[in-house]
């Protein structure tokens, strides 16, 4: 939930100065009363957090590869999900309406022609390649009742957690969100993942369902949604609803730091054997990741999970990008390779999803969709490849 205070500015300051480094103690909240008149210094904010730096260089349709033969249809679908959410802005509304229209191969090519211009994604230091993962939606065993089978919990976001925006009062600031929780007259940090883990909370948490092995759990706390299979066999279907505001930190690359893993062991199936072999170091692995993701369950009907678009994923053709340098939404042309034969992956994608890992220019996650055979290509996967943004006419990036 959003709060405010008849305070906001130096409750706001306070708050960036947090989230910048200059303190790193909880934050007071002051108590509201009439100052005296008296000559007081001027609070200065402090130099607003930078967006990445990057650099979109304007390129031709002939730079990427296979562009002329590339089929377009299988992308069709995501770019009609993206209008469902550009169709009512600026340099989208003729775009979207056009869209409807076409029928053929030959047509979208034409469509994305006369209606875009590709930029070059390169990173702060001039490079053209970045890290392609993939995710996928994953399937859990589990129960909305805790049972000797089913006993690690899938939480709802809790009653207790504060979300501070600090856009209200500072533009500049617009895209950070702060989690914290009261204790007495002071705003603190939420609870990290071992404090969660361990039921050291001051109030009990509202489970949703329970499941029966922790590290898929965490696997689906990675990937942001994915489906319960009950006991009578029913799939629900759960969604990202909320984190604590802890960072994220990658467990593969602590296991890699430790020596417990080489680098090319670190995918998703070297930390499941990783897990299998040590089970009793599996918890305290968990824990070096503070970050701790909630869920709601999602009871609509729609075909796949949601992203941060707010639309539907399509599967093989939704990419998760870094949103403070890529806006939502956007087509995104990816050159990379196939994770399991490094055959070449050229194809037209749609950024309609971000990720706690994914930050940076030139990186994003790849969208393999649901079911066993997207688990394992989204494990294996760990490209190099290039992108080009799909800007329209007319709202080229600044």
């Amino acid at each position: 939930m959003a709060i405010k205070y008849s305070n906001t500015k130096w409750l706001t300051l306070s708050l960036a100065l947090w989230l910048t480094g200059c303190e790193t103690t909880h934050i007071k909240i002051p108590t509201v009363v009439t100052p005296p008149v008296i000559a007081a210094p001027v609070a200065t904010l402090p130099p607003p957090l930078q967006k990445p730096a990057t650099t979109f260089t304007e390129g031709t349709w002939e730079m990427l590869p296979n562009w002329k033969t590339i089929d377009l249809a299988p992308a069709w679908p995501a770019l009609l999900q993206s209008c469902r959410v550009l169709k009512s802005r600026h340099n989208w509304q003729e775009i979207c309406s056009s869209a409807e229209a076409i029928t053929n191969n030959l047509q979208m090519h034409a469509f994305y022609e006369t209606w875009f211009t590709p930029y070059q994604v390169r990173n702060p230091d001039g490079s053209d390649q970045g890290l392609i993962t993939g995710y996928y939606e994953p399937k859990l065993s589990g129960s909305r009742k805790k049972n000797a089978r089913f006993h690690y919990p899938l939480y709802a976001v809790p009653d207790d957690m504060i979300t501070i925006a600090l856009g209200e009062q500072y533009p500049q600031l617009k895209d950070l969100r702060l989690r914290g929780r009261l204790t007495g007259r002071r705003i603190v940090p939420y609870y990290d993942r071992a404090q969660i883990d361990s039921g050291s909370t001051t109030k009990p948490f509202k489970a949703l369902f329970w499941v029966d092995n922790a590290l898929e759990l965490f696997f689906l706390q990675v990937e942001g949604s994915g489906r319960i299979e009950l006991p009578n066999g029913q799939l629900i279907k759960v969604g990202y609803a909320d984190q604590n505001g802890h960072p994220y930190v990658s467990i593969g690359r602590k296991l890699v730091e430790s020596g417990e893993l080489k680098v090319e062991d670190a995918t998703m199936q070297g930390i499941k054997l990783w897990a299998k072999n040590h089970p009793d170091k599996l918890q305290a692995l968990l824990e070096q990741n503070p970050s701790y993701v909630f869920f709601r369950e999602l009871t609509g009907k729609s075909p796949a999970a949601l992203g941060a678009l707010g639309v539907p994923l399509t599967e093989q053709y939704s990419l998760a990008v870094d949103a403070r340098i890529i806006p939502l939404g956007l087509p995104v042309f990816l050159s990379s390779t196939y994770p399991d034969n490094n055959a070449p992956l050229n194809r037209l994608m749609l950024a309609q999803d971000t990720g706690g890992a994914i930050k940076g220019a030139v990186r994003a996650d790849f969208f393999w969709g649901y079911g066993d055979v997207a688990a394992d290509q989204a494990g294996k996967m760990k490209q190099r490849g290039r992108m080009w943004v799909l800007f329209p006419k007319g709202g080229e990036p600044q």
